[in-house]
């Protein structure tokens, strides 16, 4: 095995879980399902934007969960001005 891939299942839980993470950080009040969404959705964004620039953060389980983390937080810094 050459590298560490990273199944849909995985996908899932990491950008749920920092989909969380970063809702409670950021003081968030979209519900836990909507964080989750988000965090989902933000893992994809901040992976493509990491791999454009070349910054590899996903080697392992750790980071992929910042990575998702970030896409999560900035996600939610988005939803909170729209959401004003």
């Amino acid at each position: 095995m050459a590298g560490f891939e990273v199944g849909i299942i995985a996908t899932i839980f990491f950008g749920g879980l920092a989909g969380w993470l970063a809702g409670k950080f950021m003081d968030m009040r979209f519900g836990i399902f909507m964080n989750i969404v988000i965090g989902i959705v933000g893992a994809a964004i901040a992976a493509a934007i990491f791999r454009t620039f070349g910054v590899f953060v996903e080697g392992n389980w750790f980071g992929y969960l910042i990575t998702s983390f970030v896409g999560a937080s900035i996600l939610l810094f988005i939803a909170k001005l729209v959401r004003r």
